[in-house]
């Protein structure tokens, strides 16, 4: 007899339950999940470092930064600069459009790929991308030691950005994901 009020009690919870669930006013909770690009700076939009009469979100500079610098690591980088001769002879005669559309398609791959809503990436596919017959700007089909490098230089440019350990794995992740495309040899 003493199950009977325990049943009908667990009963009730279970009834009340339902309808409070069943409630169509009630809008549940969703837990707010931030993507990579929130987690670099998002949309706020501050002022543009290169161009101060202008406004750029948070997340954009912040990889465009990080894109920057890993090309300049690239470039001092003997294990893998040799792929991008046609970029290093243009900057070395002064003349920066190649430099400012790696830059600029980079950016917004990046902004794209870890959740920028924003931006568009219209470059190459990857496969493309990296694929000499495909892109005069390739000299060569890189390796898995090329692409390890290449991590190794984005980690570089990333830390000199002082982005936080727990970001730059997040990122290399990424672009782990990559490597079948890239690696081509």
């Amino acid at each position: 007899m003493k199950k009977t009020p325990v049943l009908l009690l667990a009963g009730f919870v279970a009834m009340m339950s339902c309808f409070v669930a069943c409630d169509k006013n009630d809008t549940p909770v969703q837990p707010v999940v931030l993507t990579l690009y929130d987690s670099l700076g998002g949309t706020t939009l501050v002022t543009d470092p290169t161009n101060p009469s202008m406004k750029i979100e948070q997340g954009r500079l912040g990889i465009r930064s990080v894109v920057d610098s890993t090309i300049f690591v690239i470039a001092a980088d003997t294990a893998i600069n040799s792929y991008f001769t046609v970029l290093l002879s243009e900057v070395t005669v002064g003349n920066l459009s190649g430099f400012q559309d790696l830059s600029n398609e980079l950016t917004n791959f990046f902004c794209v790929a870890t959740g920028a809503k924003n931006f568009m990436y219209t470059g190459l596919n990857m496969v493309d991308a990296h694929d000499p017959a495909k892109n005069s700007r390739m000299n060569g089909k890189a390796g898995n030691d090329d692409f390890d490098a290449f991590v190794a230089d984005l980690v570089a440019g990333a830390q000199q950005n002082a982005l936080p350990d727990y970001l730059i794995a997040r990122v290399g992740a990424l672009v782990e994901t990559l490597r079948t495309q890239v690696v081509q040899q």
